[in-house]
Parts: structure tokens; C-alpha cells; sequence
């Protein structure tokens, strides 16, 4: 574009600075119309590849030939197992009815705390524990220190005794044997005290009874007491064993020999009593038998009769009686 020569400097400097970007737009613009140009042709020729992969004919395949043998049965599947059910727990004996005898308190507290450890999710707090004791409470001083116990919660607003093992100390106090020990142990060194009537179980489980009580330790001393006290035929045969006689310093050995000879004389017991039972006298055992038939016999045959012999003439003298001349 050619200007004028009367164009000034200004103009003709601004017309070329247009006319340089002018060219410069147009450069881009063409490299853009080809990028796009480009572009255009590989998606027309993706496209035409994708038309004709969809209108292509769809090859068919053979079916697969038929087997001669049979196919192979598969082995059922396993039944799920039944789920698990979970194992009842069996129904617990609850503690007797207490009524503050000094005797059985340590019973009565035992089979307590035997209930809670068989069953620990049923007493999930001290509380609980101590609700539930206080339950069986039914007569004479239990009651009334129950019933103090309930008064002292109302008139406080807390119960007063907060926790299990405080309970069992109160309990201890109130309802053990005051002097337990003394007791036991007068009871052993007394004369009163032996096995009678009782059987080795009965009397062994009263005498370890005592014997913890009564804080005996030493074997020998244990052996000398449940010796003493045992009926004198049992202790007797256990001193006297041939074999596997037992020390005295082995108070275990004492009591396994004693129930060893508890259970032999039971055992003979029975069997003698069997005996008894079955035995039949010989008189009604003889009527009872019946005759064997090989000892049977025919009646004896009649003899026969013999003519009865005739009286001889009686000897007479001179006055019709026997003479006899001596000579």
C-alpha cells in the first residue's frame, strides 16, 4: 500500500505499524486454520474406521462338537452347616433362705460367692451383688440387720456399704463364730469329738473342717488327731497294712486308706446282705426241690403170703407146770 507524499510522518508510521500486525494476525490465522484443518481429517478418518467396524457382518462361529461320553457331573455343592447355636447354660441352685445362725454363716456365704463366680455377667456392679445377698435374708437377725441397713439408705440417701468386699467383712462379724479358732479346737482335743456313727466321708469332711479352723498345719499333729477319732477296727487295719503302710507324717496317705477301707467294707456289706437275701433253709429247700427223675423207682412187688406157723402145746408137769429137775 503506497501513501502519499504529503502524509505526515505521524500517519504514515501508525499505517505501518497496522499493516505489519495486520500480517501478522493473518500468518496465525492461518496456521490455526491448519492445525484445525488437521485435526478435522484424523477424527473424519477415526470416524470412518468406527463405521465400519459397527457395519461390518458379524463372523459366525461353529458350534462346538458334540461329546460321545457323557460330560462330567459335578459333585452337589456342600449345604452350609447349620449355624452354631450356642451352648445353654445350665440352671444354678440358689443359696438357702439365712436366718443368722452363727453356724451356718460361713455356708451361706460360700454358696454366695460360688452363684457369682459361676455367673459374673448377671452382677455387673458391687451393688448387685450385695441387693442380691441381702435377698435371701428371710428370718431372726438377718432380717433386722437387712432392715437397718435400708433405714440408714433412707435416712442418708446412700446405702452403707458401697462395695463387696466390706460387706463380706460385716458379714464375717456379724454372723461367723466369734472365737472359731478356740472353738475347733476345743472340739478336737475334747473327748466328744470321734468318728460314732458317721461314715469316713462324713467324718473327714467334718474333721478338715475343724482342722482349718482350728489352724492345724503340722502333718503330724493332723495324723495323731484323725487317728484318734477313727473307730478303733479302721484305724487299726491302717496301721497294720502289710503293704503300703501309711507314715505318720502323711496325713493324705491316712485318708485315702481310711476311705480305701470304708468302700471294701461297704462293698462286703452288700455283698453279705446279697447272700442273705438269696439263701433258702434246708427244710423248705428239700420240699422247695423236686425229685430228680433218674432216682425215681417203681413201687416194690408184693410178696407172697406165708400161712401163719400153729402155736406149739405148752410142757406140762405133775400140776400142770413146767418141771425142771436138777441133776
Amino acid at each position: 500500500m503506497s501513501l502519499s507524499a504529503d502524509t505526515p510522518p505521524a500517519v504514515a508510521d501508525a499505517l505501518g505499524y497496522l499493516q505489519h500486525h495486520l500480517q501478522e494476525l493473518t500468518k496465525h490465522q492461518n496456521a490455526s486454520e491448519h492445525t484445525i484443518n488437521v485435526t478435522l481429517a484424523g477424527l473424519t478418518a477415526q470416524l470412518q474406521q468406527l463405521t465400519q467396524l459397527i457395519t461390518a457382518p458379524v463372523p459366525t462361529v461353529a458350534p462346538p462338537p458334540i461329546p460321545l461320553s457323557p460330560p462330567p457331573v459335578s459333585p452337589p455343592s456342600p449345604v452350609p452347616a447349620a449355624p452354631f447355636k450356642q451352648r445353654t447354660r445350665p440352671k444354678l441352685p440358689s443359696p438357702p433362705d439365712f436366718s443368722s445362725e452363727q453356724s451356718s454363716g460361713r455356708a451361706f456365704l460360700n454358696s454366695c460367692m460360688l452363684y457369682l463366680c459361676l455367673a459374673p455377667e448377671q452382677f455387673i456392679c458391687d451393688e448387685k451383688k450385695i441387693f442380691w445377698t441381702l435377698a435371701f435374708f428371710k428370718d431372726g437377725c438377718a432380717t433386722k440387720w437387712s432392715e437397718n441397713l435400708f433405714h440408714q439408705e433412707v435416712d442418708t440417701g446412700i446405702f452403707p456399704i458401697r462395695s463387696w468386699t466390706n460387706f463380706k467383712q460385716q458379714f464375717r462379724s456379724q454372723f461367723f463364730l466369734v472365737n472359731m479358732e478356740a472353738d475347733a479346737i476345743n472340739t478336737l482335743e475334747g473327748s466328744s469329738y470321734y468318728q460314732g456313727n458317721q461314715t469316713v466321708d462324713d467324718y473327714l469332711d467334718s474333721f478338715l473342717i475343724l482342722a482349718s479352723d482350728a489352724g492345724y498345719t503340722d502333718s503330724w499333729t493332723l495324723v495323731v488327731k484323725f487317728r484318734h477319732e477313727l473307730k478303733l477296727n479302721v484305724q487299726s487295719q491302717i496301721a497294720t497294712m502289710p503293704f503300703r503302710q501309711s507314715a505318720d507324717t502323711d496325713p493324705e496317705a491316712w485318708y485315702a486308706a481310711a476311705q480305701r477301707i470304708n468302700q471294701a467294707w461297704l462293698a462286703n456289706e452288700a455283698f453279705q446282705s446279697m447272700l442273705r437275701s438269696t439263701t433258702v433253709t434246708p427244710a423248705c429247700s428239700a420240699l422247695a426241690r423236686p425229685t430228680p427223675f433218674s432216682v425215681l423207682h417203681s413201687p416194690p412187688a408184693a410178696l407172697p403170703s406165708i400161712p401163719p406157723r400153729p402155736p406149739l402145746p405148752p410142757l406140762k408137769g405133775a400140776k400142770g407146770m413146767l418141771t425142771v429137775t436138777s441133776k
